[in-house]
This record gives C-alpha cells, sequence and structure tokens, in this order.
C-alpha cells in the first residue's frame, strides 16, 4: 500500500513546523540546534519509507505534537557573568518565547520540604544507588559557621570490609616497569550502592589500599551528608575565604577614596 499525496504533502508540513520550532526554542544554542534538526531530518527520511497510512497518520500527529510541546514547554537558561564584588550563587536568565505556556500558580517558585540536590548525588540516584529519606529533608546551612557546625555533628559513615569487592590489576602510565608490569592499580567496589574507586597514585601497593578507601569514604561522605562532607566544607572555606578578601578589599578602597576626598577638601 503507497501512501497518499495528501499524507506526503502533510508530511513536509510537520517536518517544516518541527524545524521551525527548533529554530525558536534553540536560538542561541548552536550544538542542540544542529542535533535536533539532524535529527528530525533522519526521523523524515525513514518517514518515506512507511507504507502503513495509520502508521503514517500516528507520526505525523506525533511530529505536531512534538512541534507544539517545543514551542509552550521548552526553555533555556543563560548564566549571567558575576561581577566583582557579587554573591558566589549563580544567576541565570531565562529565555521566554511568545509561545511559552505560562501557569498563574505562583507557588511553584517558592516549593515547600524541598531541598535541592547537590549534582553528585543525584548522578548516584540514577545509578540505582539508595538514599535514606532523613537525608533529603536536612536543609543545607547557609552562612560558614553554621556550616562548620553542622559538618561536626553529621555521622561520618563507617567503611566495613564485609561490603567491598577488591581488586587488583596492572597499572598503566608513566612510572616505570615498577608501575607498568605490577598489579598495584587498586579496584574497590562498595557493594551496597555500588560505588566503584580505582587507585594508583603510588608505586605502593599497601598506599593505594589505604588511598582507595579514603577516595570510597569521602564519596559515600558526599551520599550521607549532601552540602555537609568534608569535601563541600573545604569548598566552602575557600568561597568564604575569597568572599573576606573581596570584602576586606572593598573597605580598603573605600578608605582611599574617602581620604583623596578629604585632601582634596583640604585644599
Amino acid at each position: 500500500m503507497s501512501i497518499s499525496s495528501p499524507l506526503r504533502a502533510a508530511a513536509r508540513s510537520v517536518y517544516r513546523d518541527l524545524w521551525r520550532a527548533s529554530g525558536t526554542t534553540f536560538a542561541g544554542d548552536p550544538p542542540i540546534l544542529l542535533a535536533f534538526r539532524q535529527k528530525i531530518r533522519r526521523d523524515s527520511l525513514e518517514q518515506y519509507s512507511v507504507a502503513d497510512e495509520e502508521v503514517f497518520k500516528n507520526n505525523l500527529k506525533l511530529g505536531r505534537e512534538i512541534a507544539d510541546f517545543l514551542r509552550k514547554n521548552i526553555v533555556q537558561a543563560e548564566r549571567l557573568q558575576m561581577q566583582p564584588g557579587e554573591e558566589t550563587a549563580e544567576t541565570y536568565k531565562i529565555r521566554i518565547t511568545e509561545h511559552t505556556e505560562l501557569g498563574d500558580n505562583d507557588t511553584i517558585k517558592t516549593p515547600e520540604n524541598m531541598v535541592e540536590m547537590p549534582r553528585r548525588r543525584r548522578g548516584k540516584e540514577e545509578k540505582g544507588v539508595t538514599v535514606d529519606s532523613e537525608v533529603q529533608s536536612v536543609a543545607v546551612p547557609r552562612f560558614y559557621s553554621q556550616m562548620k557546625k553542622a559538618h561536626k555533628e553529621r555521622v561520618i559513615p563507617v567503611l566495613n570490609e564485609n561490603d567491598l569487592e577488591e581488586s587488583f590489576v596492572r597499572g598503566s602510565g608513566p612510572g616505570g616497569q615498577s608501575i607498568n608490569k605490577t598489579e598495584n592499580n587498586v579496584q574497590l567496589l562498595h557493594k551496597p550502592t555500588r560505588i566503584r574507586v580505582s587507585c594508583q597514585e603510588t608505586r605502593s601497593l599497601k598506599q593505594n589500599r589505604k588511598i582507595a578507601r579514603r577516595i570510597l569514604l569521602d564519596k559515600l561522605d558526599d551520599i550521607s551528608n549532601p552540602g555537609l562532607s568534608k569535601r563541600e566544607i573545604q569548598k566552602a572555606k575557600h568561597l568564604e575565604r575569597e568572599r573576606r578578601r573581596r570584602k576586606k578589599a572593598k573597605k580598603a578602597r573605600l578608605r582611599a577614596e574617602e581620604a583623596v576626598v578629604n585632601v582634596s577638601g583640604s585644599e
């Protein structure tokens, strides 16, 4: 059974609709725009090989729905450049088009009982790592002094050797024969969470085993204490130092400007 001419004309119309919708939605993002248009081009070529009219019509309907969804429900955001002296929080500018479907429920902007999940923890959950529901509801303190106090009171995870699956493989990279011809690369698998780490930082197998366990413990700390782990508190400490440095430099600059004004006034 061949596809009638009106249906093929409708297919061309849907293709043009998808092409325009992608241009509106992904304007300013050439890689995504190019990838999407290559995808619809491949799908359109495959569509011409369909002989069943019902399947052909269903594909046309799906194409129209995708074009409509692109225009109304997909928005892109651009991260704005931070000015000197501003806070470290990232700011994004959302690009809203005339077709974007806007809701009137303001409560979506301030949802209750929700804490933003760190990016690393989201990745672990996608891989099937189970995280305690009580951990998800813990709010991370905003200020460094509060974070430091909460960090000291956190529950540090314990590494049980029975939960580990350890293997040794031949090393690679620079270091000579003591690296490339010995099995000093330590591979650790934490069976409850399926987290896998490897270590080949030194030529000593004994030291690499210690370092691998330390790395694994840090990863478990990130999962058990989101925002309060050892690595997160070190990052917050660095940001706090930078904030204080900028504040001190701003005060010094203001004092210098006041001194110049006073000298000019006295003259």
